[in-house]
């Protein structure tokens, strides 16, 4: 059974399970309308989104300007993994994307678990983008004078929250006040997120002309609007001397342009790769391009240096602009910059927010496109019901996967909320991109064919070692509590401890932040302050500000994050030591090798709620995977 699960289809097999010769002759396939342009647009508009509009905001936050750097390495590994992509495009120009790479590299099993966790990137992702195009939209009514109640304008989930912990969002606790009830359930949806998830998916069921022709439009716009904000936002920054805010000062008054120290850069990883998932999503129109061994390598990379540029210019913007502290809690932050607080510029506050809505548009129409053609691909396989693999006799579009894939980002709508969908896609993104990175090394080198992308094939036999070495020299020369503090988890323990010893209320993270600002732990030794907070609780009568000061220590230190991290990154050092001796061994090409190691790296970024949230969606594909897909497989089947 281990070697029927691994067993792989060859590239061959693959072409011509597509029927792309049937295609041309009978007319029974997908349009191939697509040009290099038509891609490249494609992948600006998937990438300039949710990411850029809204979780740039919290990214900001929690590493200031230097969250710039994340965004160069964040960047980088794309760049790695774009090149890989474009490896396999070239070689098998069929819808699937990390799908049908992974068949052919790792075997039938990865591939099913590819194939799953894709549904994160490009369905659950599009719920998050939804939920975000909802407020934007309903913003920009608000500035027109058009008023939705605000119980049809959030989710129920965010209105319970609000109300639950106090919060300060009065629009949310008013949804929940006013929300007509049925029985004992109060109303609450997001109304426009389920009717742009509607109106996207009909545009996408009739067919990849009309999707192409709106979304070039829209990505002009967008491109115009973000190229007004660098320009408007960055000549304020220097005209009004705002460059300062480039280098903030810390909490002992130091001013870094990296005020929470690389640590906090790393906080930012879900937001700042959220920022760029999407141009992988590119990959899965191969069947509907042209000349997929020529244009999508260039679709992909292209729209990826745009957006890298694009993204490194905003976040120049945001926190010249404006001190990073101030983007707590901020969902739109190119609007934000413009308030009256800020810059004070009310007509760009409105350009942003028709900006926004564009660009989200674009995002959900891109994902809905991308979902429903892996579906299909593995439906040929055998590894899905047949009907997924249904094409819409006169549109020519997954006609039934387009359907199912809008139910499966709507229906969710109902019943979740940003914070959760944003994290549990970001890390199976991450996953596909280090199994797309790895499968090409599993492949064979070809010859390079004009006219066909090839991957610049460089040794990482002596290379990559002397990288990794170098990096493990560095960090125990100029850290030298580096690997011993990975290893070293008594201050957690000690955290806990402290944790335990506190009322519920105090710890209540909410209730917490309006009072703890006139509290900050003093000193930067952490075992220091500890021995002081545990003083301060173990005595008989204790100030509720002294709790306070305990609980924003707890906070800061939270014992779970730090202890996934030191796991995650034991791990990563133990895997990027492995790989370097099989490059030694197997002549491994280096660029995928530093694709793998790079997105490895920003999976210890990673938080235990992440992996376990992952871990229990690749369970649940694991189990629905050995009651069909393994039976129905084409290759238990051979003359099916």
């Amino acid at each position: 059974m281990a070697n029927s699960l691994f067993r792989r289809k060859s590239i061959d097999k693959i072409v011509s399970d597509s029927h792309l010769a049937a295609d041309d002759t009978h007319g029974s396939g997908l349009k191939r309308v697509l040009t290099v342009k038509d891609l490249t647009f494609f992948g600006i508009a998937a990438i300039i989104g949710a990411g850029s509009f809204s979780s740039l905001g919290s990214a900001v936050f929690h590493g200031g300007p230097g969250v710039i750097i994340l965004f160069i390495i964040t960047g980088i590994a794309c760049a790695f993994t774009a090149f890989c992509y474009s490896e396999f495009a070239s070689r098998i120009p069929v819808a699937g994307s990390a799908y049908t790479y992974a068949y052919a590299s790792f075997g039938e099993l990865f591939a099913w678990i590819i194939g799953w966790a894709l549904i994160m990137e490009y369905s659950i992702g599009n719920i998050y983008v939804a939920f975000s195009w909802s407020d934007y939209f309903t913003s920009f009514l608000h500035k027109a004078q058009i008023h939705i109640p605000d119980y049809l304008t959030c989710s129920y989930i965010e209105a319970k929250k609000a109300v639950a912990e106090g919060s300060a969002n009065e629009e949310l606790k008013n949804a929940w006040n006013t929300a007509p009830m049925l029985g004992s359930l109060r109303m609450i949806l997001d109304l426009p997120a389920l009717v742009i998830n509607l109106l996207i998916t009909y545009l996408v069921y009739r067919g990849i002309r009309e999707s192409r022709n709106f979304s070039n439009v829209m990505v002009i716009l967008k491109l115009a609007i973000v190229a007004l904000v660098i320009l408007v936002g960055g000549y304020l920054v220097f005209s009004n001397g705002l460059t300062f805010n480039w280098t903030p000062a810390n909490e002992e008054g130091i001013k870094s342009f990296m005020p929470n120290g690389f640590g906090g850069v790393m906080m930012a990883v879900s937001s700042v790769f959220f920022a760029y998932i999407g141009f992988d999503a590119v990959s899965v129109l191969a069947e509907e391009s042209k000349n997929p061994q020529r244009d999508l390598p260039r679709g992909m990379i292209l729209s990826l240096v745009i957006c890298t540029i694009v993204y490194i210019l905003l976040t120049l913007v945001l926190t010249g602009a404006v001190h990073y502290g101030n983007f707590d809690g901020v969902g739109d932050p190119l609007a934000f910059i413009f308030e009256a607080q800020n810059l004070n510029i009310g007509w760009m506050q409105v350009l942003v927010s028709i900006c926004a809505v564009v660009a989200m548009t674009s995002v959900l129409l891109v994902f809905q496109m991308g979902q429903p053609r892996i579906w299909m691909s593995m439906s040929r396989d055998g590894l899905m019901p047949p009907v997924f693999q249904k094409i819409h006799s006169k549109f020519k579009t997954p006609s039934f996967a387009t359907i199912v894939t809008g139910l499966v980002v709507g229906v969710p709508i109902l019943f979740t909320d940003k914070t959760f969908v944003l994290d549990f896609t970001s890390i199976a993104t991450l996953f596909a991109f280090v199994l797309v990175c790895g499968g090409v090394l599993l492949i064979p080198r070809k010859k390079k064919v004009p006219g066909r992308f090839t991957i610049p094939y460089v040794n990482g036999k002596l290379v990559f070692p002397l990288i990794v070495l170098a990096a493990i020299a560095m960090l125990t020369v100029f850290a030298k509590k580096y690997f011993s503090d990975k290893v070293d988890f008594s201050f957690e323990k000690k955290v806990e401890a402290l944790a335990g010893v506190i009322p519920a209320k105090i710890t209540d993270t909410t209730w917490v932040a309006g009072n703890i600002e006139n509290y900050l732990i003093s000193g930067n030794d952490a075992d220091s302050s500890f021995i002081k907070l545990t003083n301060i609780v173990r005595s008989t009568s204790v100030p509720v500000e002294k709790y306070l000061a305990a609980a924003k220590f707890i906070g800061d230190n939270d014992p779970v994050q730090s202890k996934t991290a030191k796991i995650s990154t034991v791990i990563f050092w133990l895997l990027i030591t492995g790989l370097a001796i099989l490059a030694f061994i197997k002549n491994y090409s280096l660029i995928p090798l530093l694709g793998v190691g790079t997105c490895l790296y920003l999976l210890t970024g990673m938080s235990l709620s992440n992996w376990l949230w992952f871990g229990g969606w690749l369970l649940l594909g694991l189990v629905i995977y050995f009651l069909y897909g393994y039976k129905k497989s084409k290759l238990s089947h051979p003359a099916a």
